[in-house]
């Protein structure tokens, strides 16, 4: 994890993403993107007989804020011990991280916000960028100050192929830590998929000897079950695969994912 992006903005969030950036890059000798993104539709409006208004005044008001942003953490970062740059980044948040991705080994965004907290945040932004990138999403809750790189680690194991690449992208996350794989007994993904024991001999090779946990389903959903896990083992992180089943399905009906990213007071590492 030595290239590690940042989701760059005003809200009260960004110094907990800024500081555990700061602390990997540290850890893994790395360097730190911050990214900031104008999302453009938001000065794009239409009337009801299919004209189109683009607010060029706000746009350029915006523009202006961020350019005054990028100053202040130029500013801000000026004496920090770690390489770092800053990307602008026109449209949507989470196609500008996602693109911005490409070359990276991780990104940092925050969990939902309040209604109206930051200009581009997004109801499930975590959510997005793990489906559009190609690297982990680490997702932090909103009012963290420090990422913690010691103590508990759970994995929310299901067998599926997300599962899976989200236990090899947190490898790094993993060493010299208690690893926790915990299963909810008789969720229907599980059935054909990967087996645990498999997960466990996996991380072996790579010296880290994690604990399986089974646990029975009970009335609970599955994501309500495994945030309750999380908190009786202590865990500083949850590592889960992201949407195995789709987006609009689990939007609809509801899903292990969705009830993670809307209620873990814990950082979630995601990978779909």
């Amino acid at each position: 994890m030595r290239s590690i992006l940042v989701h760059a903005d005003k809200d009260a969030a960004f110094e907990g993403r800024l500081q555990t950036a700061l602390d990997l890059a540290r850890k893994f000798e790395g360097h730190a993107t911050l990214l900031i993104a104008t999302p453009l539709r938001q000065f794009v409006s239409f009337d009801p007989f299919g004209g189109t208004y683009f607010a060029a005044e706000a746009l350029a008001a915006a523009q202006a804020e961020d350019l005054a942003l990028e100053s202040r953490l130029a500013e801000r970062l000026a004496d920090e011990d770690v390489p770092w740059d800053i990307a602008m980044a026109d449209g949507d948040v989470a196609g500008a991280l996602a693109g911005a991705a490409t070359f990276a080994d991780l990104a940092i965004v925050s969990l939902p916000a309040g209604e109206g907290e930051g200009r581009g945040d997004l109801p499930l932004l975590a959510g997005d960028v793990a489906l559009a990138a190609s690297v982990p999403v680490l997702a932090l809750p909103r009012e963290t100050k420090t990422f913690a790189l010691e103590g508990p680690v759970m994995v929310a194991w299901n067998g599926s192929t997300q599962s899976a690449r989200a236990l090899r992208a947190a490898l790094p996350l993993l060493q010299e830590r208690a690893v926790t794989l915990v299963t909810v007994e008789e969720e229907e993904s599980a059935k054909d998929g990967f087996p645990a024991t498999d997960a466990l001999r996996y991380l072996s090779r790579h010296d880290i000897h994690g604990e399986l946990k089974p646990v029975a389903r009970s009335a609970e959903s599955v994501g309500e079950q495994l945030l309750a896990e999380a908190g009786a083992l202590g865990a500083g992180l949850i590592v889960t695969g992201a949407f195995g089943r789709s987006r609009l399905r689990e939007t609809l009906f509801g899903g292990v994912t969705r009830h993670l990213l809307s209620h873990s007071r814990m950082p979630l590492l995601l990978a779909h």
